[in-house]
């Protein structure tokens, strides 16, 4: 630095520390900078402790809360047989049949009432068998939500029920660090017990209009077992996203354990992390439960969305090893605007 530069700069300074820059303090209503006013935030919250209102398999409303926000919590605790089929309800905007309607187990990434347990992430998990599920699964609603529990019809009477469900009012849901729009809705979308022939190509979803991808839970079972490590090659069917209409799909995978971020037919079992999991693995009955995120790999779509899988594979035009007929329970979580 030449030695004029450097003199005039020593004055700035100088000048600075005589002279400190007035700060522009703002007013505490002031939104930031994602147009949110941080003045109107309020949670709300509701727990259940040690209650029996799942008795005489009704319906019971755990949650009703009027107003415009986002759902951002949930945990469920007990402990009686079927429990993973508990069914959770979530009605938004006064609907009358919900937008999400999941069975405890796989609506928390988890079939097969798997015992596994801690496992999770920060949006999903289970500490405990055969309780402890819990998810943060943002659900905007507009102007209304409910959020109701029934036990499955085998599950006893006198069976205390634990519950957290929790949530912010003008909060809005965010998706690969994007604010969504205010009609942004999340909804599940499922295929239950589906048979599929082998190399047959099914939907786990197909909507109109615009959205993203947030989440896919998948449970399958082969129906075929003679001890052949083939009876498991419906693994190899690859996820296929056809978007606004397109005849030519985006291909999400090599393979299905390929896109719940698995390798060689999950080898190493079970796993969890904030992307995926494996949540359940049978080599003796060829079986496996898995969760797959899409908001941090994300997957949009401006006129429809049609999501496919296929039990097994072709590799140049020839059957890959030789998939059996599988049974598939499929939940697919998607926002929609």
């Amino acid at each position: 630095m030449r030695v004029g530069r450097k003199r005039a700069y020593v004055r700035r300074i100088a000048r600075l520390y005589k002279y400190p820059q007035k700060v522009r303090i703002l007013p505490k209503t002031q939104p930031d900078t994602t147009g949110i006013d941080l003045s109107s935030l309020q949670t709300f919250s509701s727990i259940g402790k040690e209650v029996d209102v799942l008795d005489g398999f009704r319906e019971a409303e755990l949650l009703c809360e009027e107003g415009k926000g986002c759902l951002t919590h949930m945990w469920f605790g007990g402990d009686w047989p079927g429990y993973e089929r508990i069914r959770l309800r979530i009605y938004v905007d006064g609907e009358l049949q919900p937008s999400i309607d999941m069975e405890m187990g796989l609506g928390h990434g988890y079939g097969f009432g798997d015992d596994a347990a801690p496992w999770g992430s920060e949006k999903l998990g289970k500490t405990g068998h055969p309780s402890g599920a819990y998810n943060n699964y943002k659900i905007p609603f507009g102007n209304g939500i409910r959020v109701t529990a029934q036990r499955s019809a085998e599950s006893p009477d006198q069976a205390p029920f634990w519950w957290i469900v929790r949530g912010t009012k003008n909060l809005p849901a965010t998706y690969a660090g994007l604010r969504q729009p205010d009609a942004a809705r999340l909804r599940l979308h499922k295929l239950e017990n589906h048979v599929a022939q082998p190399l047959e190509e099914f939907a786990m979803c197909d909507v109109a209009g615009a959205g993203a991808l947030y989440q896919v839970t998948m449970a399958a079972e082969s129906l075929r077992n003679v001890g052949d490590w083939k009876d498991i090659s419906y693994l190899e069917g690859i996820v296929r996203a056809y978007t606004d209409g397109a005849q030519n799909p985006v291909l999400l995978s090599s393979g299905l354990e390929d896109y719940f971020l698995g390798t060689y037919y999950f080898n190493r079992g079970r796993y969890a992390n904030a992307l995926a999991g494996l949540t359940h693995l049978d080599t003796v009955n060829n079986s496996f439960s898995a969760y797959r995120f899409h908001d941090d790999d994300p997957l949009f779509f401006q006129q429809g969305l049609r999501l496919t899988c296929r039990c097994g594979e072709e590799l140049n035009g020839k059957m890959l090893h030789d998939p059996p007929e599988t049974r598939f329970t499929t939940y697919a979580w998607v926002y929609q605007w």
